[in-house]
């Protein structure tokens, strides 16, 4: 099989989910709920889409002739995928239906309960972890690491270590962010409770 149809299977599947990872490291951010809203919606796109190229690289190298090294990288972000499609989805819905509730004010701002949710560890993490997995199976597409037994095991070790490292770098932060901004959606529940209920209400 040609390896540059390898190279774009795989180049494209990174893409796709490094977009992903990209878009949802930028939601805490959101101004407002409608802009929130849509990019929680873009985000479920780039996620199908992303299913997608994954069930597109066995279909494409059987049709193919030839033997085709993108299944074997495509492997590689499959388990993070995974999770994704287990843990984020559902967060990303929950997000998504907090923000469409303010469908009729959609200028408002994010309240910090639902930032913090959009902050989460498994919304953000899985996505970037599959994307950078699948940035890391570039090499195998394009059969770079074909080398001879020793270089190739050292390769693949220090691989291990890059991907192991960058792993908790991006889980770690990703708790930081969520622990920092936990807080103030508790607080902002708080002061809900604490505020005196109308007389014409009880």
């Amino acid at each position: 099989m040609d390896t540059a149809v390898d190279v774009i299977l795989i180049g494209t599947l990174a893409a796709v989910w490094l977009t992903a990872g990209l878009l949802a490291d930028g939601m805490p951010a959101a101004g407002s709920a409608r802009q929130l809203r849509r990019r929680a919606g873009f985000l479920s796109a780039l996620v199908g889409a992303g299913v997608a190229v994954f069930a597109a690289v066995p279909l494409i190298t059987e049709l193919v002739p030839g033997v085709s090294a993108a299944p074997a990288a495509a492997l590689l972000p499959a388990v993070p995928a995974l999770l994704v499609l287990t843990a984020t989805v559902r967060r990303l819905g929950w997000v998504r239906r907090g923000a469409g509730a303010f469908a009729t004010a959609p200028l408002t701002p994010v309240p910090p309960g639902l930032r913090a949710a959009a902050a989460h560890p498994l919304l953000a993490a899985p996505l970037q972890v599959t994307g950078l997995a699948a940035l890391v199976g570039l090499p195998i597409a394009a059969g770079v690491v074909e080398l001879p037994g020793g270089e190739a095991t050292a390769m693949a070790g220090i691989a291990v270590i890059a991907i192991v490292l960058a792993v908790a770098v991006i889980g770690i932060r990703a708790a930081l962010r969520h622990n920092r901004l936990a807080p103030l959606g508790l607080a902002s529940l708080d002061r809900d409770r604490e505020r005196p209920t109308p007389v014409g209400v009880r």
